[in-house]
């Protein structure tokens, strides 16, 4: 009858305890994080997988991101787009030639990356080849048709003109349109016509030099400050071989300049002040030369001073490929066209430049947006939007190109962190070659939590959730304990009943 009661004593302790363990375990739920019970982390990370020997498919894994990982691979540094206008500088260039000027730059117009170069970011003067930008300027602005009439102001700032500078022949009250003006600029390189052209515009000199500078910041030059329009020797008129390569790569690309810079020859017709036409030759030996003749020349300009020495810049279009080459303060008159030729041969033959399709990476980005996707399918975080954008051209050696390379998304630094309600994420699109890897484009993709979804508070989770283990701990033991007890309790009452039968 005592065994009965005991048993029966144990079982509802053992009932109770366990309903109080239950019941402890339940207190506070409703302050768990909702990630908590998932078998994912508070972070997702995603990593590549390298195995294919063509296009690299995106793999992606969720990582503890206190957790320590090993790489079966050592890592590649990512040629990124901004690296790679510079890029090219680090490469084994045993086979640039000699360029006797100051300063030098072979810039490729369609990558936006620069092949070879010296000194190409020092300030130094341009003389006649300032031209350039007062010319564009005109082309974007003005109609050639447009008629302009010297006026005193301009004649004044002729008249100051320094003995020497090659001129038209500008009067005052003369009536000549913007083509002639602009053709005089380029193929005689006529001061008093490039400064007509940039007093028409401005009002004045001066305010024509900060529409120079203005239109300059625009195209990306900071080592630039227009105070001539026509390229008077002067220790403020200042523009670097960078600078004028993305000056002249404006012309070329966005107006008539590369039309005008290959005429060879050019007849203003007579005006009120001039009863005969005036025949103008090309002076650039580019094109008014056999010896100097470059099949591939699209259009450049001359310049000279004694301050500024020799300068020229060209651009040459070859193999659907455009290059554009600089040079500043070279020694002589016939160097500068030997150094950029030089240049070009070297740029062509050594360098290719190719084009991205983004139609190459379709299938890795859709891969790379499912593997998200499955990624956040156990938490409340989706994605909202994707957008991709690639750059137009990569330049690289052509001994690299013709390795071949494989297209790759990049995820080994990837984190979705679902602690946050929005983030965006940017995922490198990239060219992997034997030795290299370069970025090409990017996938930006926003992530933003699911609607309806309430965010536990985080500091009632961390005060209960101690208390309540705790609680359910000694519980246990508590409940252990009794068990022992009552179970010795029962030993030893039977033990005694065993003694008095016998």
């Amino acid at each position: 009858m005592v065994i009965t009661k005991l048993k029966n004593i144990a079982n509802r302790s053992v009932a109770a305890i366990m309903a109080g363990v239950i019941l402890l375990s339940f207190c506070g739920a409703v302050h768990a994080d909702p990630d908590e019970t998932s078998s994912t982390s508070a972070e997702q990370t995603a990593s590549t997988d390298n195995t294919s020997s063509e296009d690299t498919k995106p793999s992606a894994i969720i990582n503890d991101p206190d957790a320590t990982t090993e790489s079966t691979e050592p890592p590649k540094t990512l040629i990124t787009a901004e690296m790679q206008r510079t890029d090219l500088l680090n490469e084994d260039q045993k086979e640039l030639p000699q360029i006797t000027s100051s300063a030098y730059i072979l810039y490729d117009a369609d990558s936006g990356a620069v092949i070879a170069g010296h000194n190409y970011n020092d300030r130094m003067e341009p003389a006649s080849t300032t031209k350039v930008m007062t010319v564009l300027l005109a082309l974007e602005n003005l109609d050639m048709s447009e008629t302009v009439t010297v006026n005193a102001d301009m004649a004044a700032r002729i008249s100051l003109i320094e003995k020497g500078y090659v001129k038209l022949g500008l009067q005052e009250n003369e009536e000549i349109s913007v083509k002639d003006l602009v053709y005089a600029s380029v193929l005689k390189s006529a001061n008093d016509a490039a400064l007509v052209l940039g007093m028409h515009m401005g009002g004045s000199e001066e305010e024509f030099c900060k529409k120079m500078n203005a239109k300059a910041k625009e195209l990306g030059c900071i080592n630039t400050t227009f105070t001539s329009s026509f390229g008077e020797a002067k220790p403020t008129n200042l523009v670097s071989a960078y600078d004028l390569a993305l000056i002249l790569e404006e012309a070329i690309t966005k107006t008539d300049y590369s039309k005008i810079a290959k005429t060879l020859s050019y007849t203003i017709p007579a005006t009120n002040k001039y009863s005969e036409p005036r025949e103008l030759t090309n002076a650039n030996r580019f094109v008014c030369t056999t010896e100097y003749s470059y099949d591939y020349y699209i259009g450049g300009k001359t310049g000279y001073t004694d301050s500024a020495g020799y300068t020229l810049c060209a651009a040459a279009r070859k193999n659907e490929r455009t290059l554009i080459g600089v040079v500043l303060n070279s020694t002589s008159a016939t160097s500068r066209y030997s150094d950029l030729i030089k240049l070009f041969d070297y740029g062509y033959s050594n360098f290719t430049t190719v084009a991205i399709d983004p139609s190459e990476f379709t299938a890795l980005v859709n891969e790379t947006n499912q593997q998200l996707e499955n990624l956040l399918q156990s938490t409340d975080l989706y994605l909202s939007e994707e957008n991709t954008a690639y750059i137009d051209h990569l330049t690289i050696t052509t001994a690299r190109a013709q390795m071949g390379s494989s297209n790759k998304v990049e995820l080994a630094d990837v984190v979705i962190d679902t602690s946050k309600g929005e983030q965006e994420l940017n995922i490198p699109l990239c060219k992997v070659y034997s030795d290299k890897t370069y970025v090409v484009g990017n996938i930006k993709i926003n992530v933003r939590r699911k609607s309806g979804v309430v965010e536990i508070n985080p500091e009632k989770k961390s005060t209960l959730t101690p208390i309540r283990n705790i609680l359910i701990t000694a519980a246990v033991v508590a409940g252990l304990i009794l068990v022992l007890i009552i179970s010795l309790l029962i030993f030893r009452h039977m033990l005694i009943k065993r003694r008095g039968d016998t």
